[in-house]
């Protein structure tokens, strides 16, 4: 490895070490790297204004907004009413009940701590009340938390589908069974835990009451059909899409649930806003680290001597598999995309592995690095909504993360588990 590499990665490690913000790290990593080796530092500002002007990326901060006002028109609530009226007096229930709605919110939000806070919240609480323990009902609901980006609309298809120059459309087919399938793993092994510890059910809600709950979730129902029903119909791009999902969420939260008054407004705009530009500036950043990467030569170095360890797809899946879940314990899911896509793409695509393909996976990779220790995102929410330390919750989602490999590995190693849908509908 060039000495280029040595210092750019153990820059940005240390940095990590030192518990700077990651989009600090990557910044500051690149710069001094170009400083040290006299290259080119003038190539900075024009390489972080460019990789925030491509048209697809409006769909982040609209998806964001579009998440954060149907939250708060009362969305997340309605659809847990509605899971707990269908499987809420099974074994296991209320933790079905957690999952069923974190998978709901996931189809609207796309974002994995959106979706951890918006349900978690929520049934959290009701299940620790129910007798689940603490660090159980966070750790799955952490875990499940990260189904907000393999389900579309997912913010991590947008990103790669920006930097892999592949149909975004077609990530978000792809990302529906390895969504619903990791959902059905989850809700398998919560099953079986409240099944050991002998958790209480809860009484079978009436057909009357169901049918109630329905009508009152049904606006939050819509809203992934319309979002994604337009892509799917060509009515509208993904970024387009976006931007109907936050005037469907104000027309909910307005005038059919009432929750939203129009001078709450600009605060849900300013929370809205300041996430936005921190991911944002994480593109920035990580875009300077993935340019570095590329014009001095560091991934092509890299790819060569991944090469030569395997020389077939099959070790190279299991080789990158475990350099994507090591590297999700350190760094968001948007900056990985930009640190190893420029490595593994060109690798991937030289065994014939299939772009889509090869998405979906690393989502899931970088799904299951939520939830994993130390900088794991939905471990810090999950920590804050049940009081517990992060060791804690960590210990509670022991179970979960190892079901979620489990599933990976199956999408990794059975492409048409990601594949068979597009096919289907004709768009490959």
């Amino acid at each position: 490895m060039s000495m280029t590499a040595v210092v750019l990665f153990g820059l940005f490690f240390l940095l990590l070490f030192l518990n700077m913000p990651i989009a600090v790290a990557l910044g500051l990593s690149t710069a001094a790297t170009l400083l040290i080796f006299d290259l080119p530092i003038q190539s900075l500002p024009s390489t972080m204004f460019s990789s925030l002007t491509k048209f697809t990326l409006l769909a982040i901060p609209f998806f964001f907004l579009a998440g954060l006002i149907l939250e708060k028109a009362g969305i997340s609530r309605r659809l847990i009413h509605l899971a707990q009226t269908l499987t809420g007096h099974y074994t296991g229930g209320l933790a079905i009940v957690s999952v069923v709605a974190a998978t709901f919110f996931a189809a609207i939000s796309g974002s994995g701590p959106a979706t951890m806070a918006a349900v978690g919240s929520i049934i959290i609480p009701a299940m620790v009340k129910a007798g689940y323990r603490s660090d159980m009902s966070g750790g799955l609901l952490a875990t499940a938390g990260g189904i907000g980006i393999i389900l579309p609309p997912s913010i991590a298809y947008i990103v790669y589908g920006v930097i892999a120059e592949v149909s975004i459309g077609e990530l978000f087919i792809a990302g529906i069974i390895p969504g619903l399938l990791m959902a059905l793993a989850l809700i398998i092994t919560s099953y079986f835990i409240a099944k050991k510890e002998k958790i209480p059910t809860i009484p079978k809600a009436s057909n009357k009451e169901i049918w109630a709950a329905f009508k009152d979730a049904i606006w939050g129902l819509l809203a992934p059909i319309i979002i994604l029903g337009g892509i799917y119909t060509g009515i509208f791009t993904p970024t387009e899409s976006a931007v109907v999902a936050v005037f469907y969420g104000l027309f909910v939260g307005i005038f059919i649930y009432k929750e939203i008054q129009i001078k709450k407004l600009p605060a849900i705009l300013l929370e809205s806003a300041k996430t936005t530009s921190m991911i944002m500036l994480i593109i920035a950043s990580a875009s300077t680290f993935a340019w570095l990467i590329t014009v001095e030569g560091i991934a092509t170095d890299v790819a060569e001597a991944l090469m030569s360890v395997a020389d077939n797809k099959f070790t190279m899946l299991l080789i990158i598999t475990i350099i994507l879940l090591i590297a999700g314990m350190f760094v968001d899911a948007i900056s990985a995309f930009y640190i190893f896509l420029p490595i593994f793409l060109p690798i991937t695509m030289a065994m014939g592995i299939d772009p889509v393909h090869f998405g979906i996976l690393m989502t899931l990779n970088l799904a299951i690095g939520l939830v994993t220790p130390p900088v794991g995102l939905d471990l810090f929410v999950a920590s804050g909504l049940t009081g517990l330390s992060l060791k804690q919750i960590s210990i509670g989602v022991i179970p979960f993360v190892l079901v979620a490999i489990v599933v990976l590995l199956l999408v990794t190693y059975i492409p048409a588990i990601s594949l068979w849908l597009p096919e289907l509908l004709n768009m490959r």
